[in-house]
């Protein structure tokens, strides 16, 4: 059995396609079934040139599909990812939780957690159910302030 390109692009789009299981966002997956099709393109004796374009135009109609149509039914709702950071998060009232493997202090935020520290003290300690106001992140750390208990808590 001789190799054939047609091979090539399909261990890509293989790779791609396992890669996309530890990704979730999809991406992968439409660009692996790029690949694939190019492998088709490649098995028909199209040259590099033409497999490349194929590469081109198939992941630019794929990825927006997979991106725009795909990924939001199968996001649950409500859940805006990637936002987390850009401010929208300001203001809100969060209730404090401790981690369970090492008794950190922290708030979940878009259900990731997050480390909190106070503003006015630097306190990183705070005992669990203390409702804290979101102010903005430092790295990874949330910065907040004791909330007042008419706040809305999310």
């Amino acid at each position: 059995m001789d190799w054939n390109p047609a091979y090539t692009w399909l261990v890509i789009a293989l790779l791609l396609g396992v890669a996309e299981l530890a990704s979730g966002a999809l991406l992968l997956l439409a660009l692996g079934v790029a690949a694939a099709l190019t492998a088709a393109l490649a098995a028909l004796g199209f040259s590099l040139p033409w497999q490349l374009l194929g590469m081109g135009i198939s992941s630019g109609l794929l990825v927006p599909v997979a991106v725009w149509v795909l990924r939001p039914r199968f996001s649950p709702a409500g859940v805006a990812y990637g936002t987390t950071g850009t401010g929208v998060e300001q203001g809100q009232t969060y209730r404090v939780i401790e981690r369970d493997f090492d008794g950190a202090s922290g708030i979940k935020i878009n259900g990731d957690f997050y480390r909190i520290r106070l503003a006015a003290t630097d306190e990183a300690d705070l005992p669990a159910d203390t409702l804290v106001t979101f102010k903005e992140f430092d790295g990874t750390t949330a910065i907040v302030s004791l909330a007042s208990t008419t706040s809305k808590e999310q």
